[in-house]
């Protein structure tokens, strides 16, 4: 693409966007990497950064890839759409006037680090989206310590 003519401002964009979007987090450095490119084309410019988008492609073309993110985002932003007007739950809402706490905004909150365990089990989700989980990580290289990381935090809210 460079030899062709192509602005490698362009080139290092569409190497961030495959760095978040096909990568993800199986490689977190991958959007590093293709940060730390689009940085050496701004700075350098051509014909000095053709190796730093080239150590990018590599990079990337090596990484171990997922999309969960990317589709979780989606599905969030889905159900963003479709409810809009709903209300969250009445625990996380601040309560700074005796009104507002009277109503009940903010009982039942709970701060992590208050707690033994450093999680706290309630929902944040308003109630049609009670229990919704939207991102689901792979076994794809990161993702899988982040599997394991989101188990164990799901057996402390039990404990």
């Amino acid at each position: 693409m460079l030899e062709a003519g192509e602005d490698p401002i362009y080139i290092a964009r569409r190497m961030v966007r495959f760095a978040s979007e096909d990568v993800g987090l199986a490689d977190v450095r991958a959007l590093s990497v293709t940060l730390d490119a689009t940085d050496a084309v701004r700075l350098v410019g051509l014909p000095e950064c053709k190796l730093a988008l080239a150590q990018a492609a590599v990079y990337l073309s090596v990484a171990p890839k997922s999309n969960s993110l990317y589709t979780a985002y989606s599905d969030v932003v889905s159900d963003v759409q479709k409810t809009f007007n709903e209300p969250p739950p009445l625990h996380i809402r601040n309560a700074p006037t005796n009104l507002m706490k009277e109503l009940g905004y903010g009982k039942g909150y709970q701060y992590a680090h208050d707690l033994e365990n450093k999680v706290a089990d309630m929902e944040c989700l308003p109630d049609t989206l009670r229990g919704r989980q939207y991102y689901r990580p792979t076994e794809q290289g990161m993702e899988r310590r982040i599997r394991e990381i989101l188990a164990e935090i799901k057996q402390r809210k039990k404990g």
